[in-house]
């Protein structure tokens, strides 16, 4: 499966100066993990972006991120219509506060 390499890239100016990210391929696409957590990356056209499961509100373009008709607590995909810079932003920094209250892997 191919991912959007265009919203790839806007994460990776958002996050690649940062030492402890790094890509990683993952689940079809392309993940970015902070310091071994996986923080944000893309999964075919959509964002997938890890976060605290009690801060998801209903939000338009959001659901449920499934692997093998499994759901994925604290994982969530959001729609490209969504993600413009504003809106991208606020998702990298909350899945990065996120990251920030794991244990490093």
């Amino acid at each position: 499966m191919a991912y959007d390499e265009v919203l790839a890239q806007r994460l990776h100016d958002r996050l690649g100066d940062d030492p402890a990210v790094t890509a990683k391929k993952m689940f079809g696409g392309l993940a970015f993990l902070t310091n071994g957590n996986m923080t944000v990356g893309v999964h075919a056209d959509e964002l997938i972006v890890r976060i605290d499961p009690e801060s998801v509100a209903d939000r338009p373009g959001v659901r449920p991120f499934e692997v093998g008709g499994r759901r994925m607590n604290g994982w969530i995909l959001v729609a490209p219509e969504t993600l413009d810079d504003p809106v991208l932003d606020e998702w990298v920094a909350l899945a990065r506060a996120h990251a920030a209250t794991l244990p490093p892997k």
